[in-house]
């Protein structure tokens, strides 16, 4: 674990467990962005015209971790908790300061829904969503790069918000 308890991904070790182990640590980076604000704070988007915010980003990766795992390598029906087909910026939209701490708790299991649904997989098994075919390889790698790229984001929304800058 790094100072900010983060886990520090193995130097020598598998391809999934590397690639499972550099997802787990955005994953927690992102919510060690999140940590110590006010729900308002979280709820507050500050790069106008953008109306991203970090409890907006929790929302979003929520739906992301389930639509791509779940969606991609289950059986399991995608129930998504904030967006649907007519309200498809759900995520990012609507925020309740009140409902952080349930936000957080869904995004939770998001995550561990996620792992679930590949903890027995090879990188290179096949899955499918919406018709088009994803190895559990390739997924792993966009999910990393879509946590790198908001958790950028979610560092330029904290130092905005209280000066706090790191990793």
């Amino acid at each position: 674990m790094d100072l900010n308890g983060r886990p520090d991904p193995p130097t020598e070790a598998g391809e999934k467990e590397t690639l499972v182990a550099f997802l787990d640590f955005h994953r927690a980076t992102l919510r060690w962005k999140c940590e110590g604000l006010t729900p308002k704070q979280l709820g507050t988007a500050l790069l106008a015209p953008s109306r991203l915010t970090l409890h907006g980003l929790i929302r979003h990766l929520t739906e992301v971790e389930v639509g791509w795992f779940v969606g991609t390598f289950t059986n399991e029906p995608v129930v998504y908790a904030y967006t649907s087909p007519d309200n498809p910026d759900a995520d990012w939209n609507d925020l309740n300061p009140a409902a952080y701490a349930d936000d957080l708790r869904r995004y939770d299991e998001a995550v561990d829904r996620a792992r679930a649904a590949i903890a027995d997989l090879d990188p290179d098994f096949i899955g499918e969503d919406e018709g088009k075919r994803f190895t559990l390889r390739w997924v792993l790698a966009h999910m990393i790069e879509e946590y790198a790229r908001h958790n950028g984001h979610a560092d330029l929304l904290r130092e905005h918000l209280d000066g706090a800058t790191g990793e």
